[in-house]
């Protein structure tokens, strides 16, 4: 008998998550982003949402919490209902907070459930002031050597910061790592002279550059970036030097039913095809994907796992 009610429950419970994922949605959905309003993830999440808003049929809207690279808005989704109402977007920063935060508050895996990516990023530039006297990336490895140079990234850890790092070491070079709270942070301290070069998202800097206010000396990815085809490949010039990119991921509660996972996958990928959003995200350098929730989860664990690598090699410790 036990056995009956327990399959019967099972039963209703499934065929009541269905009917939960074919009304999906119907009424609001927050995506809460945990970067300041502007930088490349406020940007993109704010577009894909709009577009959602469109195909959907109820608002997609934005908030954005800051600090901690992530952390608190990523433990603000962990802890909410897997309703599929409440959604984070980040950046790669999340995959090492595992190796830098002892007390996140949530599990990286369990916790959150990689739903889709927003595409994966090829290269990140290195900037300074366009009015530095440095003009290339060989004069500043040169200068680097020779000179205290500090440096700023969006908080310790962050996927900015390891880039960085992992840039120096392979042109053998050390530079002091000034933490700020956000991109747009290291931006103004960069512009007022306070740190003297950042890695950066181009989505952010895309006007800066345009404007001339910022120089970019390399770009660390495989191919030259399209808009500035002119700004030289990192590993052109450093011997050694493995490329880096970036990639924007959306997910939900960790215990959210598959059907409404596959549902806000398929939506997210129809939404990343509208000329609206893939003509920002290639213009910024995002290569859409096709990859299902069990794919995106499975390029998802992998991330982490290669940032864990970079953590150790960039001697960041826990705290």
């Amino acid at each position: 008998m036990v056995q009956v009610i327990t399959v019967i429950v099972a039963m209703l419970a499934a065929a009541l998550t269905s009917a939960q994922a074919q009304q999906y949605p119907d009424h609001p959905v927050r995506i809460i982003v945990g970067f300041a309003a502007g930088s490349g993830p406020d940007i993109h999440a704010r577009t894909v949402a709009a577009q959602l808003s469109t195909s959907l049929g109820q608002q997609f809207f934005v908030e954005n919490r800051l600090g901690a690279n992530g952390t608190i808005a990523a433990r603000a989704v962990a802890n909410a209902e897997p309703d599929g109402y409440t959604i984070l977007f980040s950046s790669n920063a999340i995959a090492s907070t595992p190796y830098i935060y002892k007390q996140l508050g949530f599990d990286i895996f369990k916790d959150l459930k990689p739903v889709a990516t927003q595409g994966i990023l090829d290269g990140l530039f290195i900037l300074v002031d366009a009015k530095s006297e440095i003009k290339t990336l060989q004069q500043f490895i040169d200068h680097a050597k020779k000179n205290r140079v500090l440096y700023g990234s969006p908080g310790v850890g962050n996927g900015l910061h390891l880039a960085t790092e992992l840039f120096s070491k392979a042109a053998g070079i050390k530079m002091q790592h000034v933490p700020y709270k956000g991109a747009s942070e290291v931006m103004n301290g960069m512009l007022s002279g306070s740190v003297e070069v950042m890695v950066v998202t181009p989505p952010s800097v895309v006007g800066l550059l345009q404007a001339g206010t910022v120089r970019a000396l390399g770009f660390t990815g495989t191919k030259p970036f399209p808009p500035f085809p002119a700004v030289p490949l990192v590993k052109d010039i450093v011997p050694g030097f493995e490329p880096i990119g970036s990639w924007g991921m959306f997910f939900l509660p960790g215990k959210t039913p598959p059907e409404l996972v596959n549902k806000l996958n398929v939506a997210i990928h129809a939404a990343l095809l509208a000329p609206a959003v893939s003509g920002i995200l290639q213009r910024d350098g995002y290569i859409p994907d096709t990859l299902n929730p069990e794919q995106t989860a499975a390029y998802f664990r992998k991330e982490v796992e290669v940032t864990g690598e970079a953590v150790k090699a960039a001697g960041i410790e826990a705290n």
